[in-house]
């Protein structure tokens, strides 16, 4: 991913979203050639002048403020995580051409899986900006079943979502699950554009799947820290549960993933029954194999 085109897109793909009522920008109805603001709107609003602005969205961000930064955010009304990743991208920019590294070989520390294993009530999961999920619970295990066993594995949330059919049973949202998914990666790649490992995922995404083609090229970008989210478990059914996010702070880039059911709820009595269900494979022997 070349650090000149991510921002060029993403400042054109952001302006186009705005038309100018919503910027406080007087309009009298005429023909517009291009969505959303103008350049020179764009400029006007951050306070900046127009060449600087069009140098700006052709990709030189070379000695960029962070008080320019700021005004362009709200220039183009960014949120939270858009203006996180207009920061990041012009981080890119300033390093510079860099060699892309190897796909980094991620463990998930022994007192790290005692801390999931501790949780029995609620799947707990790791994963990394990637989406590939490091490790589980056992409750985890069993409720993202299919994450594991899919053909398309190892385990990575995206790769099931897009690639795998029964993803959109899992997930009852399945579209909004979709949307979310690329802009969690999209992100990523802001943060970390020269992790070959998230580059190699995007590029066998975008080729297998045009769904995932087509969303990438929006540039939306998003935090996943709590929500709510709908599931069709192949063995228990339907469950709503809410998840929480946080960070390993020992582990850059690691999240530790839980979800939780409303005490009471038709949910946790079908996390309860899954937990059943999971114990009982525990309690089946592997067949022996012997010689003859």
């Amino acid at each position: 991913m070349d650090a000149r085109s991510e921002i060029r897109e993403f400042l054109t793909s952001r302006r186009a979203k705005i038309t100018p009522e919503q910027a406080g920008l007087p309009w009298y109805g005429e023909n517009r050639r291009v969505p959303g603001l103008r350049r020179e709107e764009v400029a006007l609003l951050a306070g900046v002048s127009v060449d600087y602005y069009t140098r700006l969205e052709r990709g030189n961000a070379s000695g960029v403020s962070e008080s320019v930064l700021e005004a362009l955010a709200r220039a183009l009304q960014l949120d939270e995580a858009e203006r996180a990743h207009l920061f990041d991208l012009a981080r890119g920019a300033h390093a510079g051409p860099r060699t892309r590294r190897g796909p980094a070989k991620q463990r998930v520390r022994l007192s790290v899986q005692r801390m999931l294993d501790a949780i029995t009530g609620a799947p707990a999961f790791v994963r990394n900006g990637r989406m590939d999920i490091l490790a589980a619970n056992r409750l985890g295990r069993a409720f993202y079943a299919q994450h594991f066993d899919s053909a398309h594995g190892p385990a990575n949330s995206a790769r099931f979502i897009f690639l795998d059919p029964r993803a959109t049973d899992f997930y009852v949202d399945w579209e909004q699950v979709a949307t979310d998914a690329v802009a969690i990666l999209r992100s990523e790649a802001g943060r970390d554009p020269y992790d070959r490992g998230l580059s190699d995922l995007i590029g066998e995404l975008s080729t297998r799947s045009d769904t995932f083609r087509t969303r990438w090229a929006a540039h939306n970008v998003r935090f996943h820290d709590t929500g709510v989210k709908r599931f069709h478990h192949p063995v228990v059914g339907d469950l709503e549960l809410t998840f929480e996010t946080m960070g390993l702070a020992a582990d850059a880039g690691l999240m530790l993933f839980v979800y939780t059911a409303e005490p009471g709820s038709k949910s946790e009595e079908a996390l309860n029954l899954l937990a059943s269900w999971a114990a009982t494979l525990d309690q089946v022997e592997p067949a022996r194999v012997t010689d003859g």
